[in-house]
């Protein structure tokens, strides 16, 4: 059974820059503040109508494409990773085979939020190993910055998340030092309303979302979106930080390790760890830890924010074009986020 590997990587963040004291024109926060929790300086904002979560993927996958020494006719199948798709239906996925102008391959959309990335790429190495296709295209893309509330009553979610896309295309090796050795994906559904965009929804209700106390039964029956849960900010995501924060620190250390012992590794052998890069103070406390080295762990998220289902893709596809990564390294990918979902990935170079 052939093992999958990344053939090509290519990234695509939007030119404009926003940085930190960009946003002390719409809420009550300041650089200080943000850099102290989260680590970012700045993101990027995608523009707001010339550039889609499609668009931003297919500049990726055209890197990526490249890169492998492939054309998009070559592709046979595509999975893409986003929380924010173009529409609620259908999926990016067949934005982007209409966009590249490919064979009428399968397309798959990924909703597992930051986790999404890990979530497709196990997908898409499973495909490979069953010999099913041969040159997979995995995308995460996200634009965060149409759906925040950009005011100090939602400045706790919208300081964090940018825009931006990464993606790989994955293809059989029969090299035994090479390629994806395992994958693994996790769930926790017990808290999923701490950190959750609520509306629009088929929900009405039933779990006890948030601040519905407004709202009558016939309302409820019958909203999906509607002009008082828009007055009452009812249509932004929701995050309980700390929550987060907590159950993060202690479930990347696991996934990494579960990764690692799997395959007979130690951490003294790990080149290269890509955590999502949720938050720099996360992914600060995961290093010490597991007393990793600065040399072993790569963060971005100073310079692009969280940008979820593309943090991983778009940090490891810098990570590679700094020289960061080289061929035969030993290298951890990590995401924990909504769902609560995490998942690692450990591949040689």
């Amino acid at each position: 059974m052939p093992r999958s590997k990344i053939a090509g990587i290519g990234m695509y963040v939007p030119e404009k820059v926003f940085t930190n004291n960009d946003l002390l024109k719409y809420m009550d926060t300041s650089d200080e503040w943000i850099q102290e929790r989260t680590g970012i300086k700045e993101r990027r904002y995608a523009h707001r109508t010339e550039e889609t979560t499609t668009t931003m993927g297919v500049a990726a996958a055209k890197i990526a494409i490249e890169r492998a020494g492939i054309t998009a006719q070559d592709v046979d199948f595509i999975v893409f990773a986003t929380l924010c798709p173009d529409y609620y239906f259908p999926g990016c996925g067949v934005l982007v085979q209409r966009e590249l102008k490919m064979k009428e391959i399968g397309a798959l959309d990924v909703r597992n939020q930051c986790s999404g990335f890990l979530y497709a790429l196990s997908v898409a190495d499973q495909f490979i190993r069953s010999g099913t296709y041969k040159n997979i295209l995995v995308i995460g893309s996200e634009k965060h910055s149409f759906g925040l509330d950009f005011s100090t009553r939602g400045r706790n979610v919208s300081v964090i998340f940018g825009d931006g896309a990464g993606a790989v295309v994955l293809q059989p090796t029969e090299k035994n030092d090479q390629g994806i050795l395992s994958t693994h994906l996790h769930s926790d559904g017990e808290s999923a309303e701490i950190l959750a965009m609520y509306n629009p929804g088929t929900h009405a209700n039933h779990w006890g979302a948030k601040n519905y106390a407004s709202f009558d039964d016939a309302e409820i029956s019958q909203m999906f979106m509607s002009h008082k849960m828009i007055d009452s900010a009812q249509n932004f995501p929701f995050m309980d930080g700390p929550s987060v924060f907590k159950k993060a620190i202690v479930k990347f250390p696991e996934v990494i390790m579960e990764a690692l012992h799997k395959n007979g590794y130690e951490l003294s052998d790990l080149n290269m760890l890509i955590p999502h890069q949720a938050n720099l103070r996360i992914s600060q406390f995961v290093q010490q830890k597991l007393k990793l080295r600065d040399d072993q762990v790569y963060n971005n998220i100073q310079k692009y924010g969280n940008t979820t289902a593309a943090s991983v893709p778009i940090a490891l596809c810098e990570a590679w074009q700094e020289g960061k990564i080289k061929e035969g390294n030993l290298v951890c990918l990590a995401a924990f986020g909504s769902g609560f979902t995490w998942a690692s990935a450990l591949l040689k170079w």
